[in-house]
């Protein structure tokens, strides 16, 4: 069975993360990398100098999943943690004390920092893992040259101190150390140095960076170069500082987080295993609604199914809202977070399954179109507060060329997909000058006056191209045809695409990316392209006949004539009496001859004048 990757290509995206190959008997056979998800897939199937091995893998392939995340190092972590906890065949093994480091605030007095493979439960903070060892070194040069702090082991208590115990060292010689041991630095202003490393590798530098300016512009005010320049020199290095990576801190431990997104008859939940700060699992499900299951039941069976698949006892659980389970007891803690490192991994979670959705729905309506449509229906009709799917939708705009000329015109969706069959367009016969609301109230009362003479099944849905004026006019046409409570009529106002409903001075505004908001755009542009096509050769042909109308005995019926066989006014104006009398009367022919003769005499008057 070949495996069709372009298929699969298509619904990986652009993003950082890492992708999963699995075998026809479902078994994960490999874990990947990528700062670029297609990118990265797409060159094992289309670089045809890959190697022997990887050309193996590639046979095997019969399916892809991935994990999006927000960054490259967020996607080092996950892989590592993946494949020691998967080992795929094709993989190469990472050995388990060859895990990635942390950077330790150690806890004691006058604390130091270093960094560290072994996690201890001392009370000391652990951040990071850091998947690259030498961006982990640079930060810590940078910590080392910014900040001098001790390096060495001896046990810095307040008493041993004032004792007299310790001698300071070669590095406090050569400025590496403030010499805590004989009390030449305070404990608070060394307490102080580790508040700003710990914001810096939190990736709070912001932070560090304001308050540096403001000790920088003091000592400035007090004429204390030699600080504000220390403090300048800080402050460039710390402001040259790039690290973007995302930080996870080592205190969040065995916690499961939960995330779930749902369609009409769908619900896809993810779910996240951390370990000491960092995810070891993560899987989506889809659940196929039988009843209208609201998402508490199906996030409530989804956690129960996870636990029991991955035989976790964590006593933590970071879900997207309150839920109440029978679970729920001192013993498991379930936890709603607004700020902070859970908030983070809850909006891991929601993106991957945000992701997953679309991708499953995306599949579901390219194999089936009848579910997209109504999906979209569905979605109209509680965007647009209806109580009936808009099958059926009509919208009108009106054009005009300076006063002249007006017309209306009608374009038809159905199923939201136009039915140019149905389109229709009016020449306005009732209106004398530029009147807009005129206009739109008796294009509106032509159209369904005539649908309602004929018994045509009115639409569900009728939108105004316009504000509230356009509005109120149409509306005044249903109210005399009797049928303003058998429709849902809205405006649309080009200006920030207002929604307004009759009676209503609040507009109603939808997401720019709302698929309700696109649909109701298109009709609108439609209807104006129609629109305007249909008012040029309006506007056009009164302005090739007007000449004609000047002719006696040449009236509209005659230049119309006229125009159908010659074409155009300057074949006519070209023509013989005998060509002229194929079409009109000699009476007529003699007229049209004596018009364009006399014009051409006028224009050689002109000239040599």
């Amino acid at each position: 069975m070949n495996f069709d990757y372009k298929a699969a290509l298509k619904n990986i995206p652009h993003k950082p993360g890492i992708y999963q190959y699995w075998d026809s008997e479902k078994e994960l056979i490999y874990i990947g990398k990528a700062k670029d998800l297609r990118n990265r897939v797409s060159s094992y199937f289309n670089n045809p100098n890959v190697n022997a091995k990887t050309r193996v893998l590639v046979s095997k392939i019969r399916n892809i999943t991935f994990t999006i995340v927000d960054t490259e190092i967020d996607a080092w972590l996950l892989e590592n943690s993946l494949i020691k906890k998967h080992q795929p065949r094709y993989n190469v093994m990472l050995k388990d004390d060859k895990t990635y480091p942390w950077i330790i605030i150690k806890n004691e007095n006058y604390p130091r920092i270093f960094w560290t493979r072994r996690i201890v439960r001392d009370g000391s903070k652990y951040l990071g893992p850091y998947a690259s060892v030498s961006m982990m070194h640079n930060i810590l040069g940078l910590i080392k040259e910014t900040y001098p702090l001790r390096t060495c082991s001896l046990p810095l208590t307040r008493q041993n101190i004032e004792k007299g115990k310790f001698k300071v060292c070669l590095e406090y010689q050569i400025g590496n150390c403030k010499g805590p041991c004989q009390d030449f630095q305070t404990e608070d202003d060394y307490a102080h140095n580790i508040s700003e490393i710990t914001d810096i590798l939190s990736g709070k530098i912001g932070a560090v960076l304001r308050g540096l300016k403001t000790d920088m512009d003091a000592a400035v005010a007090e004429m204390n170069f030699e600080q504000a320049h220390r403090l300048k020199r800080k402050f460039e290095l710390l402001e040259n500082y790039q690290s973007k990576s995302t930080v996870v801190n080592s205190s969040i431990t065995d916690i499961d987080v939960f995330s779930i997104a749902s369609e009409e008859k769908y619900a896809f939940v993810n779910f996240l295993k951390i370990m000491n700060g960092t995810i070891i699992q993560t899987q989506t499900i889809e659940l196929k609604k039988r009843l209208d299951e609201s998402d508490e039941e199906l996030l409530t069976l989804a956690i129960s199914e996870f636990r029991s698949r991955y035989n976790s006892h964590s006593k933590e659980i970071i879900v997207p809202f309150d839920i109440d389970l029978d679970e729920k007891s001192s013993a498991i803690k379930f936890t709603v977070p607004k700020l902070g490192e859970k908030k983070k991994l809850l909006d891991l979670s929601q993106k991957n399954v945000q992701f997953f959705k679309k991708e499953r729905i995306d599949q579901y309506e390219k194999l089936n179109p009848e579910i997209r449509t109504e999906r979209l229906l569905t979605q109209m009709m509680k965007d647009l507060r209806m109580n009936q799917l808009p099958r059926h939708i009509e919208c009108f705009d009106n054009s005009n060329f300076q006063g002249k000329y007006p017309v209306s015109a009608i374009v038809v969706f159905k199923d939201a997909k136009p039915s140019k069959k149905d389109y229709r367009h009016f020449n306005v016969k009732t209106v004398v000058g530029p009147d807009d609301f005129a206009t739109m109230e008796e294009a509106v009362h032509r159209r369904y006056r005539r649908m309602l003479d004929e018994g045509t099944e009115l639409p569900q849905l009728i939108i105004i191209d316009g504000g509230k004026g356009q509005l109120s006019s149409a509306m005044k046409s249903l109210k005399l045809l009797g049928i303003e409570k058998q429709v849902t009529i809205i405006g649309i106002a080009k200006r920030l695409e207002e929604l307004y409903y009759p009676g209503d001075q609040y507009p109603l505004y939808l997401d720019k990316r709302s698929e309700t908001l696109k649909v109701i755009q298109q009709l609108r542009d439609e209807a104006h392209r129609f629109g305007i096509t249909f008012h040029r050769k309006q506007r056009d042909k009164g302005t090739l006949v007007t000449e004609l109308d000047l002719i006696d005995g040449i009236g509209k019926t005659t230049s119309g004539k006229l125009l159908k066989y010659f074409k155009s006014v300057k074949k006519i104006r070209e023509a013989t009496e005998e060509e002229l009398k194929e079409v009109v009367n000699t009476k007529q022919a003699k007229a049209i001859i004596t018009y364009f003769g006399d014009k051409k005499i006028e224009a050689t008057d002109t000239e040599q004048g």
